[in-house]
C-alpha cells in the first residue's frame, strides 16, 4: 500500500518560497436576502484552493465581501421598511457569519457601502479611465434589476432575462455615463485566445469569445442618483449620478488591496507578478471576462490572470435563487451535519463547472455512506488498532506527509470533485488492505504479532496521508485525525450516522 501526503499546516520548502504570490477572490454577493447554499458552494471552492496553495507554500491573500450598493438591495430595504444602511449591514453580517461557520480562511472581507477603502478606490478607477472611453447621453432601455443590467433584444429569451425568467423587465429612460466597450474588443479577444486571461472551463471561454465576436455595445456605467435612491458611490465630478453597480462592485478586488493609495498589499497582490484568480458563477462571467478587463485596460491597471467559473446549484433542475425562493439554507445543514460535512458534499458531489442538482436526501445519503460509514469508521478502526496494539505513536514517514502529484494537478485545474474522489479511493484501498491482511487477527498471536504491528503502522501512515489531503477540504476533520495519530488514540465519533 503506497502512502504520501502533506501536513495539515503550512510547511513551505525553499523552492516554494520563490513562487509568485497568490491572490484569490470570491464574487461579492448582493445582500438583498440571506445567503443560500449556492453562495456556500463558491465560498468553499475558493477556500479549498486558498488552503491548498498555502499548503504548497504560496503567499496567499484571500478576499470575500458583499455588494452593498446594488439597486436590488435598496428596493428590498424599502419593502422591509428599514433604512438601507441598516438593512445592508444586517445582511452583510449574515454573509460574514456564514464564512466563519464554514471555516472559510479569507484574509479580508470588504463591504462596499461602509468600507472607507472602497469608495476612494472606485472613484480613483473611474478617474483613471481614458477620457475618450467615457461619455454621457440619454438612454432608454429594458433594465433587469436582478442582473443590475440593461438588456438588449439579443440578451432576451422569449422577451425575458434568461437569468431571471418570469421577472418583468423595467423600462428605464435617463441620462447616464457610458463606456465605449468596443474600443477593447480586439484586445479582449486576443487576451482570451492567447490565454493571457485564462477562463476555466474552456466552454465558458468560448461563450465569452462568441459574445465579443457578436459585437460589443457601449455600456451604461452610471445611473441617476434619484433612481438609485441616493445610494451608491458618487460619480466623480457629477453629483447627479452614482456609479453603475458593475463598475462599483468589480473594483472591490483592488480597492480591498488599497488601490486608492497603491499601498503594499496592492503592489504585492495586484500590481506585481501575483497570480490573480477570481472565483465566480457562470451568470456573471461576461462582467468579469469583458467589462472588468476593459475597465482595467482603460485605467492602465494590470488584469487578473484567471477566472474559475462554476455552475449553479439547482433544485429540481431550476436555478437556486433568492428571487425564485427555492433556496436551501446552509446554516441548517451546518447545524445538523457540521461545517466539514457541508464542505465535503460541496466539494465531492457538486460538479465544479456544470450545474448540479441539490436535495437534502442526496446530502444525507452521501453523509452516511462517505463520512459516517466511510472516513469516520475507517479512522476509528485504524486508530483503535493502534491504540490497543502499539506502545507509542507512529513516527510518520516524510512520504506520508507529501501531497501527491495527481491530487495537486486536479486541484490546480479546479477539478475539486475529482480531487476529493481521489482521497476516497485511498480510503477504499485502506479498507481492502485491512480485509486482506487482517491485522486484528495477526496481533492476537505471538508468532504474527510483530507483523500485525507493522501493518497497523502502515495503516496509520496511510491515514495521515488521507488527513493531509483532506486538510484543504475538511480542515477540522483533518486536524482531529492528525491529533489522534499524534496521541495514538481513537478519535471520538467523527461523524455520527443520520437516519
Amino acid at each position: 500500500m503506497t502512502v504520501s501526503a502533506s501536513r495539515p499546516h503550512r510547511t513551505p520548502d525553499p523552492a516554494s518560497m520563490q513562487q509568485k504570490p497568490f491572490y484569490i477572490t470570491t464574487s461579492i454577493p448582493y445582500v438583498n436576502a440571506a445567503p443560500h447554499i449556492g453562495h456556500a458552494e463558491e465560498f468553499v471552492q475558493a477556500d479549498i484552493i486558498a488552503r491548498y496553495q498555502r499548503l504548497r507554500g504560496r503567499d496567499v491573500r484571500f478576499l470575500s465581501g458583499t455588494d452593498d450598493n446594488a439597486l436590488k438591495n435598496v428596493l428590498k430595504a424599502e419593502e422591509a421598511g428599514e433604512p438601507v444602511a441598516q438593512y445592508v449591514s444586517r445582511h452583510a453580517d449574515i454573509f460574514e457569519d456564514l464564512l466563519q461557520k464554514l471555516a472559510i480562511s479569507n484574509d479580508d472581507f470588504i463591504r462596499t457601502a461602509s468600507d472607507p477603502r472602497h469608495a476612494r478606490g472606485a472613484q480613483k478607477l473611474w478617474q483613471a479611465f481614458k477620457p475618450e472611453d467615457v461619455y454621457k447621453k440619454s438612454y432608454k432601455g429594458l433594465y433587469c434589476v436582478g442582473c443590475e443590467e440593461f438588456k438588449t433584444e439579443k440578451d432576451l429569451v422569449h422577451g425575458e432575462c434568461p437569468e431571471h425568467p418570469g421577472k418583468k423587465l423595467e423600462e428605464v429612460e435617463e441620462v447616464n455615463h457610458f463606456f465605449r466597450l468596443g474600443n477593447y474588443a480586439a484586445t479582449l479577444e486576443e487576451l482570451l485566445v492567447s490565454g493571457s486571461l485564462k477562463i476555466v472551463p474552456e466552454s465558458r471561454k468560448n461563450e465569452v469569445l462568441a459574445f465579443i465576436r457578436g459585437g460589443l455595445e457601449d455600456l451604461s456605467i452610471s445611473r441617476s442618483r434619484a433612481r438609485a435612491r441616493d445610494w451608491g458611490v458618487p460619480v466623480p465630478g457629477d453629483d447627479g449620478q452614482v456609479m453603475y453597480v458593475w463598475v462599483d462592485a468589480l473594483s472591490n478586488y483592488i480597492t480591498a488591496l488599497g488601490y486608492a493609495d497603491e499601498g503594499n498589499l496592492y503592489q504585492k497582490y495586484w500590481a506585481g507578478e501575483a497570480d490573480k484568480v477570481h472565483v465566480i458563477g457562470k451568470g456573471i462571467s461576461r462582467f468579469h471576462a469583458i467589462y472588468w478587463p476593459a475597465f482595467l485596460l482603460s485605467a492602465g491597471v494590470p488584469l487578473p490572470t484567471e477566472l474559475f467559473v462554476h455552475g449553479y446549484l439547482t433544485v429540481d433542475g431550476q436555478k437556486m435563487s433568492k428571487t425564485i425562493g427555492n433556496v436551501i439554507d446552509p446554516f441548517e445543514l451546518i447545524t445538523e451535519y457540521g461545517a466539514d460535512a457541508t464542505r465535503f458534499f460541496l466539494a465531492r458531489h457538486i460538479h465544479p463547472f456544470e450545474d448540479s442538482d441539490f436535495t437534502r436526501e442526496r446530502f444525507r445519503e452521501a453523509y452516511n455512506a462517505d463520512l459516517a460509514n466511510g472516513l469516520g469508521n475507517q479512522a476509528a478502526r485504524i486508530m483503535k488498532l493502534a491504540q490497543d496494539n502499539l506502545d507509542r505513536p507512529v513516527e510518520l514517514s516524510a512520504e506520508s506527509l507529501t501531497l501527491q502529484q495527481p491530487f495537486c494537478e486536479l486541484v490546480e485545474k479546479y477539478e475539486l470533485s475529482a480531487a476529493t474522489a481521489l482521497i476516497w479511493e485511498h480510503i477504499s484501498k485502506a479498507d481492502l488492505y485491512i480485509q486482506e491482511k487482517k491485522p486484528f487477527t495477526l496481533v492476537k498471536s505471538d508468532d504474527t504479532r510483530e507483523e500485525g504491528k507493522e501493518i497497523i503502522a502502515k495503516l496509520v501512515n496511510h491515514l495521515a496521508m488521507i488527513a493531509t489531503h483532506l486538510a484543504p477540504i475538511m480542515p477540522e476533520t483533518a486536524a482531529k485525525i492528525m491529533t489522534a495519530i499524534k496521541e495514538n488514540k481513537k478519535p471520538e465519533n467523527l461523524f455520527a450516522r443520520k437516519d
